[in-house]
Parts: C-alpha cells; sequence; structure tokens
C-alpha cells in the first residue's frame, strides 16, 4: 500500500527486513547454544567424577583380562537415549555459520556495517568459542587417561 509521500507502508519494522539484524539474532542465539550446551549437562543427574574414574578403571581391567585369557569381547549395547545435548553440539556451530553467511549478505547488500559487523563477531565468536570448549575437553580426557595409564599397574592387581 502506498502512502501519501508515494513509499511504500509496511507492516513490519525496516530493521526486521535487513540481512544484518537476523545476522545478529542467529549470533546471539549461536553464542547463547554454545553457553548453555557448556552450563547444561552439569545439570543433569549422574554419579561421582570418583565413581566414574572408578567405573572406566573398572572397565579398562575387566577388558584386559579379559583379552589376556582370550576370552571373546562383551558385546556393546546401543545406546538408545539420545540426548538434546547431542543436537545442541552440531546446531551451535551451525547457527554460528548462518551468522556469518547472513552478516556477509548484508555487507553485500550495503546495509547498516554495525549489524554486519555485531553479527559476524558474534557467529564467529560462537563458533571459535565452541571449537576451543571440546579442544579443553580433548585435552582434559588425554590428561584422565595418561592418569589411568600410570596406574596401569594397579589396574592389572588382583585385589
Amino acid at each position: 500500500m502506498e502512502n501519501p509521500t508515494g513509499q511504500y507502508h509496511h507492516d513490519a519494522p525496516e530493521f526486521f527486513r535487513k540481512w544484518g539484524f537476523w545476522a545478529v539474532v542467529a549470533g546471539a542465539a549461536s553464542l547463547l547454544l554454545v553457553l548453555v550446551q557448556i552450563a547444561g549437562p552439569g545439570f543433569e543427574p549422574k554419579p561421582s567424577v570418583a565413581a566414574q574414574v572408578g567405573e572406566i578403571a573398572g572397565e579398562i581391567k575387566r577388558s584386559a583380562w579379559r583379552t589376556f585369557l582370550g576370552l571373546p569381547k562383551e558385546a556393546v549395547e546401543p545406546e538408545t537415549y539420545t540426548s538434546l545435548w547431542t543436537y545442541a553440539v552440531f546446531a551451535a556451530p551451525a547457527l554460528g555459520i548462518v551468522a556469518i553467511v547472513l552478516s556477509l549478505f548484508s555487507g553485500i547488500a550495503r546495509e547498516n556495517r554495525k549489524y554486519a559487523a555485531y553479527g559476524m563477531g558474534l557467529g564467529c565468536t560462537a563458533v571459535l568459542f565452541h571449537f576451543f570448549w571440546w579442544l579443553a575437553l580433548l585435552f582434559a580426557g588425554i590428561a584422565l587417561m595418561i592418569a589411568i595409564i600410570n596406574n596401569i599397574g594397579d589396574i592389572f592387581s588382583l585385589s
């Protein structure tokens, strides 16, 4: 519909029709999803760290003795429950990449540079933070495995 000044009138505010605005929204959602993904599993009920490490060590001991004695391996039961956090692992960086692409579209369309810069910054931060979080988890897992291997003598003890 055209108003008296000759311009078309739209119901939605103008910034809703900008690539940069949606880039900022996607980047913020991505960064929020990364932070929730990091903190969220901590709220799920689980055994203590000592019990988990004990279970890992016990499983290694049982597996080592089975292999040493030539017994067949235990059948692996498939996990039937898929946690919501499994999907967040893929959704968070994907949404960050969407924010980066939308920021590029905003820059190409010569929209407000602030929206494009904010969207690009949030998207890149989410992707990099997600990457460094998994890298930190990898290093923690390696440290745990080193601690278990250092105590391999205790694993093979009969007591």
